[in-house]
């Protein structure tokens, strides 16, 4: 037994495991055992990277591979910046901070705007990495509920002003969602931002995932919103956009001088973002709508097949994402957890199984998600028919052994 000065601390004890990854030494264990897991747990593209990053990066002009900017490169985020304009957005490379990933912009946006004990509203199911996140800096997640019968859209306005108390200090969105694929309406946003106006909050908002949005309702940035330069923090990544994961290149975006000065002092603390992906990712910054268009094209492929084949299960509830790559489902079964546990070490099909992400770990309040899945349908069509064809007969051989509703 450790002595008591041989524990962890509190906070190191609260951070949550992820359920995206938590299930990957049993993944591990199967594949070692020569099995094919379909992975769609993760959020992780099967679109390969643009030649023109790796071309970068091999010709890195410097012979030293030196510290950069603790804001990032200034031609990276000058560049950042100018895409931004080309979508609408006023915005310079001054408002622009590089990011070690949108990991970092989230804790980076929650450690410069929260002192421990604050509150921040968000809504439910979210990104999971929030509850990790809110943790490290020492803050509380108010979480709100929506329904996937709304499309998991908000709830009206005196719902959300419900949850603000005395220590509230932002309102934290994502749009295009992760995990249900909801892209917020622009009368959504509005209403969001005249909260933050009337109540004096800031409006974080999680826009990864702009890219990929599929018609039904356009995106609608917190840049975009009036009358709010000094409350509006972007949080944004290059990993889905570009296929780039693994660089770990993101940022913030805000308009705020005091909240960039902090920013900045964040970022001097770790020195900065890795150089050669900055270089590499600059180049990307050149490809226009017609790399877009064809990206979403493919991703509306995988997810009308996810949710065609989804629509062919018993007892399975789904709502057609809007945006982003995920979408969740509740599967009539009483712990998806020990299902998707199940899959990885019991569950074979042909030498195949597949690995989904219990939707526990999309929400702060105990208790909800233990019935639902995320799928994020990140692979070619053909290997997402298989991993369809995982779940569907695991869930009918799994029913068949009692543990349902």
């Amino acid at each position: 037994m450790p002595s008591a000065n041989m524990t962890v601390s509190s906070r190191g004890a609260a951070v949550p495991p992820s359920p995206i990854r938590k299930l990957v030494p049993y993944a591990d264990q199967a594949k070692a055992q020569g099995v094919v897991v379909h992975h769609l747990n993760i959020g992780q593209p099967d679109v390969v990277t643009p030649r023109r990053f790796f071309d970068a990066v091999a010709t890195f002009p410097d012979r030293v591979l030196a510290y950069g900017h603790s804001a990032g490169f200034h031609d990276l985020r000058r560049g950042m910046a100018s895409y931004y304009r080309r979508l609408g957005y006023d915005v310079d490379e001054n408002h622009v901070t590089v990011t070690t990933g949108g990991s970092e912009a989230i804790i980076f946006a929650l450690m410069a705007l929260c002192d421990p004990g604050d509150e921040v509203v968000c809504f439910e199911p979210f990104y999971t990495n929030y509850n990790g996140f809110a943790v490290e800096a020492a803050v509380r997640l108010e979480p709100i509920k929506c329904e996937p019968s709304d499309g998991y859209h908000l709830p009206p306005r005196d719902r959300i002003e419900r949850a603000i108390g005395p220590r509230t200090r932002a309102i934290l969105i994502c749009t295009p969602n992760n995990p249900t694929g909801t892209v917020l309406t622009a009368e959504e946003m509005a209403t969001l931002g005249a909260i933050a106006r009337d109540r004096g909050l800031f409006l974080i908002s999680d826009e990864a995932y702009r890219e990929f949005v599929y018609g039904e309702v356009p995106h609608t940035s917190v840049l975009a919103l009036p009358d709010l330069d000094d409350r509006a923090v972007l949080m944004d990544s290059l990993s889905k956009r570009y296929s780039v994961c693994g660089a770990r290149i993101g940022c913030l975006v805000t308009r705020n001088a005091d909240l960039n000065r902090a920013f900045l002092h964040l970022g001097q603390a770790r020195l900065c973002s890795p150089s050669l992906e900055q270089h590499g990712a600059l180049a990307l910054l050149s490809l226009g709508d017609d790399y877009f268009a064809q990206v979403q094209a493919e991703y509306r492929k995988r997810r009308d097949t996810v949710m065609a084949e989804l629509s062919r299960m018993a007892g399975v509830q789904a709502r057609t994402p809007e945006g982003a790559f995920y979408v969740m489902a509740r599967i009539g079964v009483r712990d998806a957890s020990a299902f998707a546990t199940w899959l990885l070490t019991t569950f074979r099909h042909r030498g195949e199984t597949v690995m989904v992400a219990p939707g526990d770990g999309f929400y702060a309040t105990a208790g909800l998600g233990a019935d639902e899945i995320r799928i994020a349908y990140v692979l070619d069509v053909a290997r997402l028919e298989r991993a369809m064809e995982c779940l569907r007969l695991g869930l009918e051989q799994y029913r068949h052994l009692g543990p349902t509703f």
